[in-house]
């Protein structure tokens, strides 16, 4: 079974996890600190409801065989892999505040993820292209996850 935001266990599975992030929380790899973390986190959910723009760099190598590898492969995310600028908190992405309005900001933003699936089906990724409510909680998850695995939660 994959995991998703579709199933509520997983859904608490991510939610404990972020719990335990903290302020001072050390990376495993990369150049993010935990804040700019929970920042591009919100992010990604921005350009998932349409509230953030990224630019297309989808084609159909990656609207097909990259967006199922990616996915539904069976592999871990890949650590190091360049991020859309737009997201990237050391460009265009949103800037950390307070830690804690940070969190809660991630929080609401990946409910309404779940809650809004006619918003969310209506928006393309930047490089998978058009998406359905189940691929983008599918695709929730593993952002989610990939990164709470680099702060050790």
């Amino acid at each position: 079974m994959y995991k998703t935001l579709a199933h509520r266990v997983d859904r608490d599975e991510i939610a404990a996890r972020l719990g335990s992030v903290r302020p001072d929380s050390p990376r495993q790899w990369g150049r993010m600190t935990a804040d700019q973390m929970l920042c591009h986190l919100s992010d990604s959910c921005r350009a998932a409801l349409g509230i953030k723009h990224l630019a297309r760099r989808d084609n159909r190598f990656t609207r097909t065989v990259v967006k199922w590898f990616a996915l539904w492969g069976p592999l871990p995310w890949t650590k190091g892999i360049p991020t859309a600028p737009e997201v990237d908190q050391m460009g265009a992405g949103t800037q950390p505040s307070v830690f804690e309005h940070d969190m809660s900001e991630l929080r609401a933003l990946l409910q309404r993820v779940i809650d809004e699936p006619d918003l969310v089906s209506r928006q393309s990724h930047s490089m998978f292209g058009r998406m359905t409510h189940a691929e983008w909680l599918r695709w929730a998850y593993l952002p989610a996850d990939h990164h709470l695995r680099q702060f050790g939660a």
